[in-house]
């Protein structure tokens, strides 16, 4: 990445948005777990499920604070790196991103506040019923964040207003019901299941092989196995629909995550191993599977997938489409009214206006689109393929991690049914090892969804190059460092507290001698007789 404006830019979203991701999957994962755990407390009444309720919900508790704290920063970004972007699709991006706020510091915030104050002071169904709305409010908020973005990969239900130079909101319901939006929720939640189950599990591990709060850490190692077999093999399943979700919309992502040069006959084959070359524009020493990906790119095995080279072929008509449509807004706009427009360029709009993002591919290399020479369109057409080496090789260091999580869990869940998780220390220390690499694997997927999409902003309609504010490269390197000062030294913070509540454990923890659900008369009645 060129360390000019874009790439400076760029780099400190994503930085952030890493970061920031670092305390989302648990928070998502982990809210299920504490809903699950107190409904088996007022289902049984047993105190060890309340008091692991309450233990799981402190590592909660820090990890939600700092994931907040660190979330504000990115939706300030759009508005001081991104002013173009806000501009463009505002109307669009702006509803989800304020009904996610509107969730995110009302809804959400107000449970969290009676889930830890309310213990003494409501009743056991109706804090449970608070945990359990926690819990909902968590991940509708990430849904919101997730129809934003999903609509960024693929921009449904809005239309390029000519006059103001602005995408309006078409059908509000194309946006909310996106199939590529809905797509990346159910596998971005179940990603955080899967981190915050391999989190429970591996923390009890640690518990276990120091003797430490034995039936708290085997009843939780069974939620988290259980919970963490399903959350993983819920991850692969929708990662499939994901795959057939980008073949349908965003091709040159599927094939530069393949490293597939050329377009592949049907069935097509998925690549399980290669040294991906850019610049000789092949894959060396590829092993193939065959039929693999024509079952997960297109759910056929008639169906051929493009390659990187036949897709820039089409992306140079696009792009010559997209002069024109870019020609005809612009007598749109020197008309000034809307009796004045010319017919024969409002009619060449409407045609081909939804290409005028490519005639924007232009803009580094020559201000009007129009006067681009045929090496300059040759030159735009390429630069809609991303870096390949880095996505051949995340996306598989992601498919690995996802599949090795599905054995783990599934050990686990087989010993905690012959209860004998303690049986095989070994495998304890696997677990504990094993706490950071769901993190990983979830990096590795935004990585691959964003990284992937480039060099577009919102997939073709508007590049990321003209999207970005003009801002000097030297203020956007100051605030950058100091992002990631900042960040690092809130994940040191994180890292000492949730360490130092494990360390601690859980506290002894007393519920009400009576069932907090009693109504008081009935307790003086009981007294009474």
């Amino acid at each position: 990445m060129d360390l000019d404006i874009v790439g400076l830019s760029r780099l400190q979203f994503a930085m952030t948005a890493l970061y920031h991701f670092l305390f989302v999957p648990l928070t998502l994962g982990l809210s299920i777990l504490l809903a699950i755990m107190e409904t088996v407390y007022v289902m049984t009444g047993r105190p060890i499920w309340r008091q692991m309720t309450k233990f799981w919900g402190t590592l909660f508790g820090i990890n939600f604070a700092l994931g907040v704290s660190t979330g504000i920063v990115m939706e300030f970004q759009f508005g001081m790196n991104w002013s173009y972007y806000s501009h463009y699709v505002g109307d669009i991006f702006g509803a989800p991103l304020a009904i996610e706020g509107l969730m995110a510091f009302f809804l959400e915030a107000t449970f969290v506040g009676l889930f830890f104050f309310g213990w003494e002071r409501l009743s056991r169904v109706a804090h449970c019923v608070v945990t359990w709305l926690t819990a909902l409010g968590t991940n509708f908020s990430a849904l919101w964040i997730l129809i934003a973005n999903g609509w960024m990969q693929n921009p449904v239900g809005a239309r390029l207003n000519p006059q103001t130079l602005r995408m309006e909101v078409d059908s509000f319901y194309d946006v909310l019901f996106n199939i590529v939006a809905q797509a990346k929720f159910v596998h971005t939640v179940s990603a955080g299941y899967t981190v915050a189950a391999l989190f429970v599990l591996g923390v009890s591990a640690w518990f276990l092989l120091k003797g430490r709060h034995i039936e708290l850490a085997k009843r939780s190692m069974t939620v988290a196995a259980s919970f963490g077999l399903a959350a993983s093999l819920s991850v692969v399943v929708l990662g499939d629909e994901s795959g057939y979700s980008a073949n349908e919309h965003q091709k040159m992502k599927l094939a530069a995550i393949e490293g597939m040069w050329k377009t592949e006959p049907a069935p097509a084959s998925f690549t399980a191993f290669g040294i991906p070359d850019q610049e000789a524009r092949k894959t060396h020493y590829a092993v193939h599977i065959p039929w693999v990906m024509g079952l997960i790119g297109t759910r056929s095995l008639t169906q051929p997938i493009p390659g990187i080279d036949e897709l820039v072929r089409q992306a140079e008509g696009h792009i010559r489409e997209g002069i024109q449509a870019y020609d005809a807004l612009q007598r749109i706009r020197a008309a000034g009214s809307d009796a004045a427009i010319p017919p024969a360029a409002r009619a060449t709009f409407e045609q081909h206006g939804h290409r005028l993002g490519y005639a924007l591919l232009l803009k580094p290399y020559v201000d009007d689109p129009r006067q681009a020479t045929e090496a300059q369109i040759a030159q735009a057409a390429w630069d809609t393929v991303p870096q390949v080496a880095p996505l051949f090789w995340t996306f598989r260091l992601m498919v690995v991690l996802g599949f090795y999580f599905i054995v783990l869990t599934a050990v686990f869940f087989w010993l905690s049914a012959r209860r004998r998780l303690d049986a095989h220390p070994w495998l304890l220390k696997l677990a504990v090892w094993t706490i950071p690499l769901p993190w990983i694997a979830a990096e590795c997927g935004w990585f691959v969804a964003e990284f992937g999409r480039q060099p577009w902003a919102v997939e073709g309609v508007l590049p990321t190059a003209v999207a970005v504010s003009e801002l000097g490269a030297g203020t956007v390197l100051f605030t950058l460092l100091g992002f990631v000062a900042i960040y690092t030294a809130l994940i040191v913070v994180e890292m000492k507290l949730m360490l130092g509540a494990i360390r601690k454990g859980p506290q002894p923890d007393t519920p009400p001698a009576a069932p907090a659900d009693v109504p008081l008369i009935g307790k003086v009645q009981r007294t009474a007789s």
